[in-house]
């Protein structure tokens, strides 16, 4: 890596992450009704002016003027970053700009856009802000479906409930019972800067009522099992494709049920665990693996075992929303 890129990075060394504190800060569910701190968080994309070297950065507020920034070589999560070292630094809003400073290096970001420089060389790179989305977002379902919830009525759940919005809120279960099925959500989580850890717009999806995948923002974070995307206690996604906070994401599940030898003489033996293949706004980040018999997600309400479950979307506290629910069931 040359001295420009070194350079760079500079502004991106790791750092000690903050606690997994409960802030009880705001929630903000609107995008246009936010704070000063909302405008700059998001994604980032340029490259190192003198050899073309993409670069991918992701800001994140913390509140209070407060952000953390992190850098992957070769571009985005899930759009070229060679899945090696990140690179990490805080940053501070000051006069309408966030600034990150490290030695003689500074990285300011205004008007959607990162300039990176020294006194000597003031423009090593420009990163512009930009707005992916998923290629699964309002996806129709196909012929034969079952329509969970289309923002037309909550009656599929048990205790379902929609917002003034029309959008689906946690803490309900789905009336009919499923085996094995291809699942399709759209979620959105919300914008939280003063709170930490799973305080931090947190639900999950649960399979037959047994096996959650983790909701959670996780934007910048490592990619854990208890945070966005993860099989939660059980597997970290392959990476983390939590976008920002209030925009839209989708989960793509295909979801095999556990096969049990129910004859007379060996009840309720399982003899296939079962499986799971999960695309987070678009992109596998578990593929085909095997979840546990003996036990369930801990907060499960249904224990495994041969028979259908629900589907269970959880309540933890926070406004999380979800729309264009729909699955197929696939034997």
């Amino acid at each position: 890596m040359n001295r420009l890129i070194q350079l760079i990075f500079s502004l991106f060394l790791a750092f000690t992450a903050a606690a997994a504190v409960i802030a009880k800060g705001p929630a903000y569910t609107d995008p246009n009704n936010t704070d000063a701190d909302f405008p700059f968080q998001g994604e980032y994309v340029g490259a190192v002016k003198e050899d073309g070297i993409k670069v991918g950065v992701q800001v994140i507020a913390l509140g209070g003027g407060k952000f953390q920034s992190v850098a992957y070589v070769g571009g985005l999560p899930g759009d070229g970053w060679d899945k090696e070292q990140t690179y990490k630094a805080e940053g501070e809003l000051k006069d309408g700009e966030l600034v990150i400073m490290k030695g003689d290096a500074w990285g300011k970001i205004k008007d959607g856009v990162i300039s990176v420089g020294t006194k000597e060389v003031p423009d090593f790179a420009r990163f512009e802000r930009v707005y992916r989305s998923s290629p699964t977002e309002g996806a129709k379902p196909p012929a034969g479906a079952i329509i969970l919830f289309d923002g037309k009525s909550a009656d599929a759940f048990e205790k379902g409930k929609m917002d003034e919005h029309g959008l689906l809120m946690p803490g309900c279960t789905s009336v009919q019972k499923f085996g094995s099925f291809h699942l399709h959500i759209e979620f959105r989580l919300p914008y939280q800067p003063e709170d930490r850890g799973q305080a931090r717009g947190n639900s999950g999806v649960y399979m037959q009522g047994r096996y959650e995948v983790q909701m959670l923002d996780s934007f910048g974070l490592e990619g854990k099992n208890n945070e966005c995307g993860g099989l939660y206690e059980l597997r970290d996604p392959d990476q983390n494709m939590c976008f920002p906070p209030l925009a839209w994401q989708t989960y793509d599940i295909d979801y095999t049920a556990a096969e049990y030898n129910t004859t007379k003489s060996d009840d309720d033996k399982p003899i296939a665990p079962p499986r799971i293949t999960v695309q987070h706004n678009g992109v596998v980040i578990h593929n085909n693996v095997a979840l546990p018999t003996d036990r369930g997600t801990r907060s499960s309400p249904v224990k495994p075992g041969p028979e259908p479950g629900p589907l269970y979307l959880q309540d933890h506290g926070s406004p999380v929303r979800y729309r264009n629910i729909w699955l197929v069931e696939t034997k």
